[in-house]
């Protein structure tokens, strides 16, 4: 593993770089992203309907492969939503 995903893993999606506390907040609920560019990240769900879970999710990322402005799509795993698969890349 090399430092940057090393530094990713135990992550919350969208958390600022020079957060001292960059991982999962009390109270919170958490989908693990398996896969992809921003595989081991915890995405925060909380308040999330079933049918906003259930459609998956976009995620701006520059680690993808459309480069910066480019986003990695996840969909909820069948039987598990409390992970979700990456499933491709799109501009």
């Amino acid at each position: 593993m090399d430092r940057d995903e090393e530094l990713l893993r135990g992550r919350v999606y969208g958390a600022d770089h020079d957060d001292p506390h960059p991982g999962p907040r009390p109270g919170h609920v958490y989908a693990e992203l398996v896969g992809g560019p921003l595989d081991g990240l915890l995405l925060d769900i909380t308040g999330w309907t079933r049918d906003e879970t259930d459609a998956g999710v976009a995620l701006r990322t520059e680690l993808g492969r459309f480069g910066a402005g480019g986003r990695a799509v996840y969909e909820p795993r069948p039987g598990d939503p409390r992970r979700f698969d990456w499933s491709g890349d799109s501009p």
